[in-house]
């Protein structure tokens, strides 16, 4: 009667702990597979987000190639902004070439390469509407500019000679007031026993250069006194003659072999000047011509 008491009561008890045991084993089997599914989102999340980035940046550099071909479209129109559109548009490049370079950019980098793309398509707006402005203002001055000319016209225009001059002075108003040099050439001297001067090739018989220019005609050019400089170089680069500085002003300067002063009074005229040495030796001299600072032209003569 003890034992079937006894085994009444332990069935059930070990029953209960059987159903408590499964459900435990039920609650951590859950729990692990939740872990695990909820690293496997995070893991897809980062994933994602290095997609999401990396669409991005290739976003990012599609629009920064189109920036630049509308820069390259800008400044073929060659205004006065060119030299600034240039600088803009390599800032592009630069920043093209960072974002190529970059790997696995993160959201803050992403989102100062679309602040930075975002400025510089606003700087390119700002150009063009600049460039449209200045446009309209030119095509208004030259309007301005016609109507008075139409003004003068009437006013001057009393006979046909009036009306040719006017004509001829239109035409020369497009020339630019600088004056050009054209047909530069150096020649070498020998003298004869008689002084009589003949042109020679041969370095030991040359006695001088002859360095000789035209002055091209330009009716609207200032006339008078104008100073044209000749600088000879030779082989070591060593300037020839007076050799001599002269500033100009605002850092600009030239060292000079001697000084071809001219009487210009619009029409073409021809000018020249003579450099002597103490002895000429074979090779190569170079001769350039200045205006001032700015260069004209150049040649050079090679003795034997």
């Amino acid at each position: 009667m003890k034992k079937q008491h006894k085994n009444k009561w332990l069935n059930p008890l070990l029953a209960v702990i059987f159903v408590f045991g499964l459900g435990a084993a039920v609650l951590v089997f859950s729990s692990e597979s939740d872990k695990i599914n909820k690293e496997v989102k995070t893991e897809g999340d980062k994933a994602l987000v290095i997609n999401n980035e990396r669409t991005e940046q290739e976003n990012i550099l599609d629009s920064l190639s189109a920036l630049k071909t509308a820069y390259d479209l800008v400044i073929k129109e060659n205004t006065a902004l060119s030299k600034e559109l240039e600088l803009e548009r390599k800032n592009v490049e630069n920043l093209m070439e960072i974002i190529k370079v970059s790997q696995n950019p993160s959201a803050d980098q992403i989102r100062i390469y679309r602040n930075q793309l975002s400025g510089l398509k606003s700087s390119l707006d700002s150009k063009v509407i600049e460039i449209k402005q200045l446009k309209s203002q030119n095509k208004n001055l030259l309007t301005e500019i016609e109507s008075q000319n139409v003004v003068m016209y009437k006013q001057k225009a009393e006979n046909d000679t009036l009306i040719s001059k006017q004509v001829k002075l239109e035409s020369t108003l497009k020339d630019a007031s600088k004056l050009y040099l054209s047909n530069f050439k150096a020649i070498a001297l020998r003298e004869k026993n008689s002084g009589a001067e003949l042109e020679t090739t041969k370095a030991k018989n040359t006695k001088k250069l002859k360095i000789s220019f035209t002055v091209n005609g330009n009716a609207v050019a200032k006339t008078g006194k104008r100073v044209f400089y000749v600088q000879v170089l030779d082989q070591k680069n060593t300037v020839l003659g007076d050799n001599k500085l002269i500033e100009f002003g605002n850092d600009k300067a030239l060292v000079y072999s001697f000084i071809v002063s001219t009487d210009f009074q619009g029409k073409s005229l021809n000018a020249y000047g003579i450099l002597n040495a103490d002895g000429f030796k074979k090779g190569t001299y170079f001769i350039n011509y200045f205006d001032k600072q700015d260069i004209m032209g150049s040649t050079s003569i090679t003795l034997e």
